[in-house]
């Protein structure tokens, strides 16, 4: 994820800029978020994260589909280089009619998440991350919940298997702080939202940048969040999410009705 952190080098705007959308700060998720999936959006190259909710499914932002989409399992799976399931990952293209969206609002506006079914079921050794149990609730104001994402690489493009095994490790993971939303701080405008279903975080030196919209808001090892926040041209702070709760039952009714369907 491009996790920014942000310092001031006064004497540094010309190494700034050729470090623009970079990985700044942050830390490698090393073991963590084995669940991230990499989607790819075929038409216009565009990258998203996703959530592998277990072997059919992954959650992600609206605005990461609509189109045919391309999608990684396994980038960040936690294997040793001489062991098979270190080529674990695993490509798979999905068609429109395997993306499902929340029922448009009564301005005919679409909420920004979606559920992906994947062409075929993903390995049981890949690790899934679980909706919250039970009762959901968003985290309260100045609660930690982890962010995470995987970026493009912006040096050029990955070319090459190789390559690809490289950079798929550049998964990056930070903590920041459950806030108050300003009153600009929503999803993209054609997309519906409020209070009761859009959270936000900050933490100074925290953004969310180009590649990083529809990864998991981890809290106390569960999914409550979906990043949209989907900035072009500079990263986002405060992170703009999708707080979980308010989709919970149509989450487990969707992969419920749909779990046979082709």
């Amino acid at each position: 994820m491009k996790l920014c952190a942000v310092f001031i080098l006064l004497s540094a705007g010309a190494a700034l800029a050729s470090i623009e959308k970079r990985i700044v700060g942050s830390l490698k998720c090393k073991k963590d978020r084995q669940y991230h999936v990499e989607i790819t959006a075929k038409q216009k190259e565009t990258t998203c994260g996703g959530t592998l909710l277990n072997s059919l499914w992954v959650l992600t932002a609206a605005h990461c589909g609509q189109q045919e989409l391309k999608v990684e399992l396994g980038v960040n799976y936690d294997a040793s280089f001489f062991s098979k399931e270190f080529f674990l990952n695993d490509k798979q293209d999905i068609k429109i009619n395997q993306q499902f969206f929340f029922d448009k609002d009564a301005e005919g506006k679409l909420h920004d998440i979606m559920l992906i079914k994947l062409t075929k079921k993903a390995s049981a050794k890949l690790p899934t991350l679980e909706l919250p149990a039970g009762e959901c609730t968003r985290p309260e104001l100045k609660k930690t919940v982890q962010v995470g994402g995987l970026g493009p690489d912006k040096e050029g493009k990955k070319k090459g298997w190789f390559r690809k095994l490289i950079t798929s490790s550049e998964l990056m993971c930070a903590d920041t702080f459950m806030e108050e939303c300003g009153e600009n701080d929503k999803p993209d405008n054609q997309y519906n939202s409020d209070e009761t279903n859009t959270m936000c975080a900050f933490k100074s030196g925290v953004m969310s940048c180009y590649g990083d919209s529809g990864s998991a808001v981890v809290y106390e090892g569960h999914l409550h969040g979906v990043i949209v926040s989907n900035p072009t041209d500079k990263c986002a702070n405060p992170i703009v999410m999708m707080d979980i709760c308010p989709y919970k039952e149509w989450i487990e009714k969707i992969m419920k009705d749909n779990e046979h369907s082709h």
